[in-house]
């Protein structure tokens, strides 16, 4: 969003390596150094980003502007459904009944809690899978921009303009296909990083494993029972659960990209946000269907 707002009028760079895991990133001293000589830093704000913290504190008066993407839109807690794995933390069940989500809703900061309550909810940090917030995330961005240098303001207005078109048209698209799907339920043999986009499109899901979780084992069973075409898997994953579902199915194995990251051929073909969510939409299309 930043790259497409700033145009020529903006340095951007991307501090997380081609291809690499974003869940176990760690910033390197010349990370830091880029951090500190920004004019914006802009980070997630979810339970991988605690470096985040630390160095700021470090950089006292002289650390840059900094946007967190958790606090520009309403989160909600990581939720457990049926046939999920249980992670390292310990999820307070009650607080994750399916269909309770909106009690699990917070805006902006208030989501703060001590560390006793976050170990047991753990806010949802994937904001962006649903272009509706996405919307929100790029206005923000480019508000804070348009900020920074006012004299390519109106050229920053006019990259945002054109941005939120395209998400505007995303969201009519994905809007489309769950509306004519022959079902609401996706399943995912992998983590599941789509909180947002289900809750935004009244999606009903079964995922393995919840969004930052490392390991798990899945069952076939909603899949033959519910007859679901499509196993999803995300990006950069290693597939085997998909994998073994799919064996014991017959179903067909699809990717969904959460946009963690971009690999280096998707990096080099300038892929977007939009362009990968177009891809999804063909995707979850086929799994609707």
């Amino acid at each position: 969003f930043a790259k497409k707002i700033g145009g020529d009028k903006a340095d951007v760079s991307l501090l997380l390596k081609p291809g690499a895991e974003s869940h176990t990133y760690e910033p390197t001293p010349q990370d830091i150094k880029k951090i500190q000589e920004s004019d914006i830093f802009i980070y997630t704000g979810g339970e991988n980003d605690d470096w985040v913290k630390k160095i700021l504190a470090s950089m006292g008066d002289k650390k840059p502007k900094v946007l967190k993407l958790v606090d520009m839109v309403k989160t909600v807690e990581e939720e457990h459904v049926e046939g999920m794995q249980e992670e390292d933390h310990d999820h307070d069940k009650d607080k994750h009944k399916k269909g309770d989500h909106d009690k699990d809703e917070h805006k902006g900061d208030s989501h703060k809690k001590d560390k006793h309550e976050e170990s047991e909810h753990e806010i949802d940090e994937h904001v962006w899978t649903s272009p509706k917030n996405a919307d929100k995330i790029a206005k923000t961005i480019y508000e804070e921009m348009a900020k920074v240098d006012k004299d390519s303001k109106d050229k920053f207005e006019k990259n945002y303009k054109e941005l939120k078109g395209q998400l505007d048209d995303l969201d009519k698209e994905i809007r489309e296909v769950v509306k004519n799907g022959k079902r609401k339920t996706i399943l995912f043999g992998d983590r599941f990083p789509f909180r947002y986009l289900a809750k935004e499109y009244g999606l009903k899901y079964y995922a393995a494993f919840s969004g930052c979780s490392k390991d798990a084992e899945a069952s076939a069973n909603k899949v033959k029972k519910e007859k679901l075409p499509v196993v999803f898997t995300i990006e950069m994953s290693n597939g085997k659960v998909a994998k073994s579902i799919v064996e014991a199915t017959g179903a067909k194995q699809l990717m969904l990209h959460s946009l963690h990251n971009l690999t280096e051929d998707e990096l080099k073909a300038k892929k977007t946000y939009v362009d990968l969510m177009k891809d999804n939409i063909k995707n979850l299309k086929q799994a609707l269907n």
